[in-house]
This record gives C-alpha cells, sequence and structure tokens, in this order.
C-alpha cells in the first residue's frame, strides 16, 4: 500500500488549491459567500479523508465535486435554482472542471486564481476589504490571522469580510482588462505584498517561517507577472521576495531560533534565487516609473550582494531609502532608512532619527527591538535590555520573543559582571 499523506503534506495540498477551487465554483455560479461555505466544507472532508485513505489522483477535481455538491444543495432552495444553473452549463467553458488534457498550453486553475485575485480587489470594495478579502480568500489566511495582522478584534475583521464578500455577490467573474485592471493592480499588488510578509515572518504562532504562504505570494506574482511582464511594479514586487525569501534557510537556527541578518551564515542562502531577484532587479529598475517595490528589491539586492555584513554597501542603502521615503514616507519604510541613518552616521544619530517615529509605531515590537540594537551599540546596555524586553513583550511570534527576551537576558547579565 502507498504511503499515506501527512498532515502537512495535505495542508499544503489544500492551500494551493484552494483558491483554484472557489474560483472554478464562482465561475459557475457566482454567489461568492456560499461558494466559500461549500469549499470550506470540502476542505474539512479532505482533511479528515485523505491522511486516512490517500489524496486522490485530481485533488482539484476531487474537491470541485465536493463542493459543488454542497453549493447545489445550499442553492437548491432557491426559487429560481434551475433557471441558473442551466444558464451557467451553457456557459461553463468545457475544461471548467477538469485538469487541462496533456499538451494544452493553458492553465484554468491559475487562470481561475488570479481571476479571483482581481475579483477581491474590486473597486466597490474599500482597500482594507480588498486586503482581508483576498487574504481570506485567495492567501488561505484565518480571520483571526488576517484580525491580528491589521491589529483589530477578530469580530471587526470578520464583519469586514463578510460585508466584502455580499458587496462582489453577482460581480462578472472574468479578469478586468484596461484601465479598470490598472485601477486594482496597485490592491492585487499590496494585497500579494502582505501575504508573503505573513509568510516570511509569521505575526504571531510558534514558527517564524510559514513557508506554504511564501510561496504562494510568490506563485501568485509571477502569473501576475506572466499578465503585464512590462510592469515595474509587478517586476520589482517578485524580485523583492525572491532577494528577501532566499534568505530563508539562515534565517533560523537548530531549535528554530531567529538568527538576525548580520550573524546569517550566508553560504547558505538560495543563490539561485538570488541571480533571479538580481535580473529582475534590473528588469524592474528599467520599467519606468520606479516605485517602492522597485527600490525595496533594489536595497534587498544589496543585503544579497555582500558576502560579508560588514561588507554592505549601506551608503547606497541609504540613498536608495531616501528615495523610498519620498515615494512612500510609510512608518516601516521611515523605521528601515533610521537603520541605514545609523549604520552610515553611527547609533546616535539613528537613535535622533527614531525618536521622531515614536509617535506613529510606539506600539510596534519592531520599533523597540531597533532601539534596543541602537542603545547596545552606543554603549547603553541598561536601556538596551529595557528596550529588548519592551520588544518581547509586544510581538506575538514566539521565536521574536524567545530572541529578544534573550538579548535582554544577555544584558542582564553582564551587567550583573
Amino acid at each position: 500500500m502507498p504511503g499515506l499523506p501527512s498532515n502537512a503534506t495535505v495542508e499544503d495540498l489544500l492551500r494551493g488549491h484552494t483558491p483554484q477551487v472557489l474560483g472554478a465554483l464562482v465561475r459557475r455560479y457566482g454567489h461568492f459567500d456560499l461558494a466559500e461555505e461549500a469549499v470550506q466544507e470540502a476542505l474539512l472532508a479532505a482533511a479528515e479523508q485523505w491522511p486516512r485513505q490517500g489524496a486522490p489522483d485530481n485533488p482539484r477535481g476531487w474537491l470541485i465535486r465536493v463542493a459543488s455538491r454542497r453549493l447545489t444543495d445550499l442553492l437548491r432552495s432557491e426559487e429560481a435554482r434551475r433557471r441558473r444553473e442551466e444558464t451557467a452549463a451553457a456557459l461553463t467553458p468545457r475544461d471548467a472542471f477538469t485538469a487541462p488534457a496533456p499538451g494544452e498550453s493553458r492553465a484554468p486553475s491559475e487562470d481561475d486564481t488570479l481571476t479571483l485575485l482581481f475579483l477581491c480587489c474590486h473597486p466597490e470594495l474599500t482597500p482594507p476589504a480588498q486586503v482581508a478579502l483576498t487574504l481570506r480568500a485567495v492567501g488561505g489566511l484565518t480571520t483571526a490571522e488576517i484580525a491580528r495582522a491589521h491589529l483589530v478584534p477578530e469580530a471587526t475583521m470578520a464583519q469586514r469580510i463578510s460585508r466584502a464578500k455580499q458587496k462582489v455577490r453577482g460581480v462578472r467573474f472574468r479578469q478586468p482588462s484596461g484601465a479598470d485592471r490598472d485601477e486594482r493592480l496597485a490592491a492585487v499588488l499590496q494585497v500579494l505584498y502582505l501575504i508573503f510578509n505573513e509568510g516570511y515572518t509569521a505575526t504571531s504562532g510558534a514558527d517564524l517561517h510559514r513557508a506554504d504562504l511564501a510561496r504562494e505570494a510568490i506563485r501568485l506574482t509571477r502569473a501576475v507577472r506572466r499578465l503585464l511582464p512590462t510592469d515595474g511594479a509587478v517586476t520589482g514586487l517578485l524580485a523583492l521576495m525572491l532577494l528577501t525569501e532566499a534568505r530563508t534557510p539562515a534565517r533560523t537556527g537548530p531549535h528554530g531560533e531567529l538568527v538576525p541578518l548580520d550573524e546569517q551564515d550566508r553560504t547558505r542562502w538560495d543563490r539561485a534565487a538570488i541571480a533571479e531577484g538580481l535580473r529582475l532587479v534590473e528588469e524592474a529598475l528599467a520599467q519606468p516609473p520606479v516605485g517602492a517595490y522597485q527600490l525595496q528589491a533594489a536595497i534587498a539586492a544589496l543585503h544579497d550582494e555582500a558576502e560579508r555584513a560588514d561588507a554592505t554597501d549601506w551608503p547606497q542603502i541609504l540613498a536608495l531609502y531616501e528615495l523610498l521615503v519620498r515615494r512612500a514616507p510609510e512608518p516601516m519604510a521611515r523605521l528601515g532608512r533610521t537603520v541605514a541613518v545609523a549604520m552610515v552616521h553611527g547609533p546616535d544619530a539613528g537613535l535622533r532619527e527614531l525618536d521622531a517615529l515614536a509617535g506613529a509605531l510606539r506600539d510596534h515590537h519592531r520599533l523597540h527591538a531597533v532601539r534596543a540594537h541602537l542603545l547596545e551599540r552606543a554603549g547603553d546596555r541598561e536601556g538596551a535590555r529595557d528596550a529588548f524586553a519592551l520588544a518581547a513583550r509586544r510581538t506575538l511570534s514566539a521565536p521574536e520573543m524567545r530572541y529578544l527576551r534573550a538579548r535582554a537576558a544577555r544584558l542582564g547579565e553582564r551587567d550583573a559582571d
């Protein structure tokens, strides 16, 4: 008997197929909210059956069949069910519920996922609703995870997602074109970036890295780039993801502990991903206008090109951050610039810059972590210890918490000596 899939393997399969299955159902039936409910029930059935019985040869087809049956049950009580189903069946493409035939170049599952992505970023939705709905339907995050990422109560986020699903109900399931597509693209890229960030550094939980989310964000960004190969922002975002994800093998120690960038074994970085990312950075910078994603990718490239931490070109990184904060003066970009200022002009200069950010990021653990590092470099061990301890209390990530507490404890031991 062949080996049965592990729970982790099943979870990977389900996460990869979920947006494709939901897209197929919405394309055929509409009813975004009911389709998602039906898909969730199919996922529960798969999570129970596949570890015991083995995954089917066509997981996507299995999920679509089970979800379709459930959705049909949900729709059966409505008066116009028969007319809707007959009309939808006549309009459904031949391959909507089957895998591509051997030799076919078209990938309908990818088309469905991309169409679902643009649907979730419909202009009738507010930007927060676009982000929340896409993270739920395409990224596969739970409502609780999305709420933590946005620093709002879970009940508030659940209401936001529910209202968003109601607004897109009845919207025709097709890829937008022209000006409509351009209007939604900024929201699409923002959502993909958020999904990647949640995967690269989880906002909460026992693991620092959620590889499934990071991989899904990269896969979806590749799909968008195939649609828009000459868009500099898309190319820049893909480059940024690859150059950042390339460091993953060195970001944690043998027991899952966090290893900061300047202490990582750079021989463990993914050189193939770095090479692709560097090539894409060059393309992105040649595709004007140069925006935030291209600049962030260029900064990541300078980090990845340095063979050692002390070989990093910090003056060039600072120059790029100056451009970045002028184009996108967001708190996290300004925090990155502050670090660059400290590396070029010394910790005291960085601390002065940090004071200007205290209002915008006063509750964020990263501001206190940066302050702690700069205070330690400036020789204020007691202040650094307190800042590390405060940062540890503010984070919901267990690996980050352990790292920050360890740094505080180490400084406390030195003071005792």
